[in-house]
């Protein structure tokens, strides 16, 4: 089995601290959220380019330049392809391999190794933030996907998701497993869903990044590597990227 980390996501949601650096780089607790991803999956499948991939789309530059050496990167143009159309994409290097599949910009606390126990290889496996069992909803929080060979051969290399072209129809048969988890679990794509994962991951504490120096206030806000607070000022419920620019959530 190998893994495959989405990342070729625009961000505009998390705008405008996507204007700074792809949403996959932001940091939750001063770790970029791709090299939290990679770390849960190379347990599973090893570490390496031969073992892990990452598809790259907008921001492509600096993903390749913060990903050499580390995983196999493959850039989608002249638009992304979504979840299927990568995966699609990726079969070459899949040589037959099935596929761990996650997501790049999410947060979350599960056990993947859990996930992939007892799996036959076989069916397609969902594991999704809350209860599992069931039918698959019509917009799952899922935590990462098992594909085997079979499910990713008829996959298209075009922009379309895993959910339109694979998920639903074999849920609609009875084919799909779907797992739950009571994990924590934050989409980061919105400004305010960005700090709370900071927060759940730092027990509610200020993330200070390197470098950043408070000679003020910060309280329940990131601050980005290099960001200052400034003596006398009082910082709350906010985003601080090393440029200044700061992100106000209430």
């Amino acid at each position: 089995m190998a893994a495959i980390v989405l990342a070729a996501g625009g961000g505009s949601r998390l705008s405008p601290l996507t204007a700074e650096r792809p949403k996959v780089l932001c940091p939750v607790g001063g770790v970029p959220l791709v090299d939290l991803a990679i770390g849960h999956v190379e347990p599973l499948v090893g570490a390496g380019p031969a073992a892990v991939a990452v598809n790259v789309h907008h921001h492509a530059g600096a993903l390749r330049h913060h990903l050499v050496g580390r995983v196999h990167v493959v850039e989608e143009a002249p638009e992304a392809l979504g979840t299927a159309g990568a995966v699609a994409n990726l079969r070459p290097w899949l040589d037959g391999r099935a596929a761990l599949v996650v997501n790049g910009d999410i947060w979350h606390e599960a056990d993947l190794a859990a996930m992939a126990d007892g799996w036959d290889g076989e069916r397609v496996r969902v594991l999704v933030a809350g209860e599992g069992g069931g039918r698959l909803p019509s917009r799952p929080r899922v935590v990462g996907s098992l594909l085997p060979p079979w499910a990713i051969a008829p996959l298209p290399v075009v922009p379309t998701g895993l959910y339109e072209v694979c998920w639903r129809a074999l849920d609609v048969l009875g084919r799909l497993e779907l797992t739950g988890t009571t994990a924590r679990y934050l989409d980061c794509g919105t400004p305010g869903a960005y700090l709370r994962a900071n927060l759940a991951a730092s027990g509610g504490r200020t993330v200070v990044g390197e470098g950043a120096v408070v000679a003020g206030t910060a309280t329940r806000c990131v601050l980005w590597p290099g960001a200052v607070v400034h003596a006398g000022e009082v910082l709350e419920d906010a985003i601080r990227t090393g440029t200044g620019r700061t992100v106000l959530v209430r």
